[in-house]
């Protein structure tokens, strides 16, 4: 059925996207901040925001979408074990990524009050950026693992 492979084409774009997007944001996120410099990491900020804000966002509703879609249209019940534990990791990565959302955007307004300022970088912000970065590993680890079971799809028992 064409419009089944069609969902299953968006459905790892869409996996695709939050991984490659998570990934290059990490990566360009830690690269500015250690070059202590408040413009460039302001900069840098500013287009991992947008960048989350286009990819990540859209990636986050698609991707529930299109895996009920396709989950029904193959005839797989969504009580299926390796479908919840993907649902309840895809939960937590959302409760790790909205702060995250959050502290990316006030890292960017204090790196670019800094630099405006042409100070260093205030404590407030080396405390957030700590907390990103802590937040980013369980989520990244998460997506992941809902990679790993939708590619596998092991039969496991539901999550409790």
């Amino acid at each position: 059925m064409l419009w089944l492979d069609i969902v299953r084409w968006l459905h790892v774009i869409g996996a695709t996207v939050l991984l490659g997007t998570g990934a290059g944001i990490a990566f360009f996120m830690v690269m500015a901040q250690r070059t202590r410099d408040p413009g460039v990491i302001a900069h840098v900020a500013d287009t991992v925001v947008r960048a989350d804000i286009l990819f990540t966002t859209t990636a986050v509703v698609a991707q529930p979408v299109t895996g009920v879609l396709l989950a029904t249209g193959l005839g797989w019940p969504l009580s299926e074990g390796w479908i919840l534990w993907s649902l309840l990791l895809y939960v937590f990565t959302g409760l790790c990524w909205l702060p995250v959302v959050w502290i990316q955007t006030r890292l960017r307004r204090l790196a670019r009050a800094a630099a405006d300022a042409n100070e260093a970088l205030p404590a407030a912000f080396h405390r957030l950026y700590r907390l990103w970065f802590v937040l980013g590993f369980p989520a990244f680890a998460a997506v992941l693992a809902i990679v790993w079971l939708m590619i596998a799809r092991p039969d496991l028992p539901a999550p409790l």
